[in-house]
């Protein structure tokens, strides 16, 4: 074999390796931002039906206080926000989300017939049943983000991202205003 032919060889086999690290690496990083993304799609859901029980607990405490039409249009609103929010805004409807069932259970806490009615506590155990659903589906947006990150900022995994513009995602960062007690705000109580 000449020297012209092992050179042609192991150019071939430099090349096919450099193609299979990429298509690896390509790979590794759309699985991550793909399941990201579906993690992010199922959190958005399951906020978008905590909403439709929001607004189904207020029409239930709504004879005992007065709520005003512009807390069920929040809801309204926010809802429809939720399935085009990106995490940023995601923390924002979480927050407001949480101030509205902090409201609601602060009236239901007042009305001890309220409180014993079978159909709210199916209700809010049902919404903090989709709290935990939530923040479980949080967390594994969060590590699949640190994973994709990671890769971000990697040798070689980083090349192949830079090649195709891939950025880092951002994570989801409202846990710590769930933990923080509501402030009741815009409900008008009857006496």
């Amino acid at each position: 074999m000449d020297t012209i032919t092992t050179i042609i060889i192991s150019v071939i086999v430099v090349l096919i390796a450099l193609a299979l690290v990429f298509v690896t690496y390509y790979n590794r990083l759309f699985r991550f931002r793909n399941a990201a993304e579906a993690e992010l799609g199922q959190i958005r859901v399951a906020m978008k039906k905590r909403f439709d029980m929001i607004e189904q607990l207020l029409g239930a405490v709504k004879g005992y206080t007065k709520f005003e039409r512009e807390v069920f249009e929040k809801v309204a609103s926010l809802r429809a926000q939720v399935m085009n929010a990106g995490p940023a805004n995601l923390a924002d409807i979480q927050r407001e989300s949480a101030n509205l069932f902090g409201s609601i259970r602060a009236v239901a806490e007042a009305y001890p017939d309220l409180k014993a009615s079978e159909t709210v506590k199916k209700l809010m155990d049902a919404i903090v049943g989709l709290e935990d659903e939530i923040g479980r589906q949080r967390y594994t947006y969060n590590n699949v983000v640190q994973e994709f990150n990671t890769m971000i900022d990697t040798i070689p995994s980083n090349i192949v991202a830079g090649m195709l513009g891939l950025k880092k995602l951002e994570y989801l960062r409202f846990g710590d205003e769930v933990e923080a007690p509501p402030k009741v705000t815009g409900i008008g109580t009857d006496g």
